[in-house]
């Protein structure tokens, strides 16, 4: 079977957007929003060069809340991809839920299995893409993106700078990520190292935390 490094979208791929109409931090509502962040290409090299497939698993509720259309929503996704293969990367599988289930658009208002936390998406990637969680990792920036790796088996890794209220926030919801990282080069450097100390016997990842 095939090992992944499953990736959130949104603050480990791209940079996440200030909103000034509503004043909040979110996903790109527009293709001239999508900004790479820096060292995903190098990150995405790596992770190929070390066996693993690189595969987005992504809530993506925007169409859903009618913060963008469909077609805006597609275009951000294409606009990922031409932007990856102009620095020669890319990704092996994109999977996105784009359902809320209070989404104001009635075709993706759902309460669904893919949305994370539930590891629906991750579930998905890995049955049609023969990959095996439990000896895969997850690299995400909130709580969401790590109760949904743990409930699938994966190592997971939380990127960014955070503060004391997300750390009582992880206590009150049980769930913490395996290790932290400040960005995805940084995390996919981590992996590198746990896998060079670790090592794989009979194809498994033996693992301890």
């Amino acid at each position: 079977m095939n090992r992944a490094i499953f990736l959130d979208r949104d603050g480990v791929i791209n940079q996440i957007v200030y909103h000034q109409d509503t004043g909040v931090l979110d996903t790109p509502f527009h293709p001239s929003q999508f900004e790479l962040l820096p060292g995903v290409d190098k990150a995405l090299t790596k992770i190929n060069r070390l066996g693993f497939k690189a595969v987005l698993v992504s809530n993506q509720p925007g169409v859903a809340k009618k913060h963008l259309s469909l077609k805006n929503f597609w275009k951000i996704d294409q606009k990922m991809n031409k932007e990856l293969a102009k620095k020669k990367v890319s990704l092996d599988g994109v999977y996105y839920c784009l359902h809320h289930p209070q989404g104001g658009d009635k075709r993706f208002k759902k309460i669904c299995k893919c949305r994370k936390p539930k590891p629906g998406l991750i579930f998905r990637a890995s049955k049609e893409m023969n990959i095996d969680p439990k000896s895969s990792y997850l690299i995400g920036d909130s709580l969401t993106d790590i109760q949904a790796g743990k409930s699938a088996g994966c190592t997971t890794f939380l990127l960014g700078n955070h503060k004391c209220d997300l750390c009582k926030l992880m206590e009150e919801k049980k769930t913490r990520p395996d290790f932290m990282a400040e960005n995805l080069y940084q995390a996919v450097k981590l992996i590198e190292n746990l896998e060079n100390t670790k090592g794989v016997k009979n194809g498994t990842l033996h693992r301890h935390c």
